[in-house]
């Protein structure tokens, strides 16, 4: 099993002149560390206009800072936004390639839809109509990283033959991957021969039943959208915070609850929309639901891999059982501290990493028997597992 990190850039209030400052430095601090411990990838997030939640809206950029500042973490596009106008699929085809070049091919190249009308809506995009246009930007995209050029004529995407310039280091082009912020869309990934990335809280059984349902579509229903390598791996994201015993690392890991308080706050408003700038702070709403909850503020956090090394180690022996490629590692989030993520990152990387990494080869190769048919796998009921959250997950009212 590999081991990544996802970075929302989280930023909570209240905010100063160096608040985004701070942040922004610290990651990159944090992420030169993961490098030299050995962690496999990190992802950053594309999102708009989602105060205090995510003050990630450039991922290219912070990811072009990082080609010079790391040697071997591989680098995620986690995702690029391809409904247009977001960004057009020419200019990302540019951005991915040249990442691809300043990183000697480390890049990893995630894309997705937003599912928010927060975001969409200030784009022109529709949340009805934005999986038909992802799917006519993945056709249209991929074929740029080839040598030669490409014209396009389709339905929201029409252009003349030209040649996108630069053309990536890895060949064909990068390792493919998809958002999958609804657990359904795991299986859809599988049909399209992309990498699923989870982006949901789930339990060891619910990722087993979502691994078979990726690998059956993937081994037994593949369509995919344009002639592309296909990218056979799922990837689920987990809270994360290890320290010395259980109670230390739930004691660090405050922001877990946060993270999933500003999940849950606005999960159920209509299309996801966010209220208007200035109308809420969410620090000051997380406390006082925290205040008025502290006993699921507490179940919260003794879910996902918080706590002591052996703890963390148990509950990963048992993902691993469902053969989950990567475990995505979520550690900057809400108020936790650069000692505190730093700290968690070493203690993981000595006491727990080790054990899973010696392991990959077993994965790779139980996935290719799977690929070979060779090992034919359950096809197991989801309709149980479809909770975005699991039991012990943070449990807020709709916002207003």
């Amino acid at each position: 099993m590999k081991f990544d990190l996802l970075y929302e850039l989280q930023t909570p209030k209240p905010h100063d002149d160096r608040s985004e400052y701070r942040c922004y430095q610290e990651a990159l601090e944090q992420i030169e560390l993961a490098d030299k411990l050995g962690f496999d990838t990190v992802w950053f997030v594309e999102h708009h206009f989602l105060t205090e939640f995510a003050h990630s809206s450039a991922p290219e950029t912070f990811l072009g800072a990082l080609t010079q500042r790391t040697k071997n973490i591989r680098l995620g596009c986690g995702v690029s936004l391809l409904p247009y106008k977001f960004n057009h699929p020419i200019r990302v085809a540019e951005r991915v390639a040249a990442l691809d070049l300043l990183s000697n091919g480390r890049v990893e190249f995630g894309t997705g839809e937003s599912a928010s009308i927060t975001e969409l809506e200030p784009f022109g995009v529709t949340m009805d109509g934005k999986r038909e246009i992802w799917e006519d930007a993945i056709r249209c995209l991929i074929p740029m990283f080839a040598d030669g050029g490409v014209a396009y004529h389709g339905p929201h995407f029409d252009f003349p033959l030209r040649n996108v310039l630069p053309k990536p280091r890895q060949k064909p082009h990068p390792p493919l991957w998809m958002a999958c912020s609804q657990l359904e869309t795991i299986a859809y990934a599988g049909r399209r021969g992309l990498g699923a990335l989870g982006f949901q809280f789930v339990s060891a059984d619910a990722a087993h039943a979502w691994v078979h349902a990726y690998y059956n579509n993937f081994t037994k229903h593949m369509e995919r959208l344009a002639d592309y390598k296909t990218n056979p791996n799922i990837a689920l994201v987990s809270m994360f915070m290890c320290a010395e015993t259980d109670e230390e690392a739930r004691a660090k890991a405050d922001g877990a609850t946060f993270f999933q308080f500003c999940l849950r706050f606005y999960g159920n408003t209509q299309d996801r929309k966010r209220p208007a700038p200035g109308e809420v702070d969410m620090w000051e709403e997380y406390l006082k639901w925290k205040q008025a909850n502290p006993d699921v503020a507490a179940k919260a956090l003794a879910g996902g891999l918080i706590g002591s090394p052996e703890t963390i180690r148990r509950k990963l022996r048992k993902f691993e059982s469902s053969h989950i490629d990567q475990v995505i590692l979520l550690n900057q989030a809400g108020r936790n501290s650069h000692a505190d993520i730093c700290s968690s990152l070493e203690m993981f990387a000595s006491d727990v990493m080790p054990e899973f990494h010696a392991n990959i080869p077993a994965q790779d190769e139980w996935k290719r028997q799977v690929l070979a048919r060779e090992i034919e796998l359950e096809e197991i009921d989801t309709d149980p597992f479809k909770a975005r959250f699991g039991a012990k997950a943070v449990e807020v009212r709709a916002a207003d």
